[in-house]
């Protein structure tokens, strides 16, 4: 995934939109962390820890204004 900053405008986040990319990066830590108790082998847990964190990279680039191509 490729990010890109606006260079000439800025992207204002409210709180709540702040709030709410919070909630769901915390929310997607926790169903992997149930994934990788229910997972059966290392490879698993290992792909499905990098999947939650990739997608909290996004969500907080998303927060301050860099979006993905």
């Amino acid at each position: 995934m490729t990010a890109f900053t606006a260079s000439h405008a800025v992207i204002r986040t409210t709180g709540f939109e702040r709030m709410l990319l919070i909630t769901a990066a915390g929310i997607d830590r926790f169903v992997v962390s149930r994934l990788e108790r229910r997972a059966a082998t290392e490879g698993a847990r290992a792909a499905q820890a990098a999947a939650g964190e990739t997608r909290s990279d996004a969500l907080a680039l998303g927060a301050v204004g860099m979006l993905p191509r």
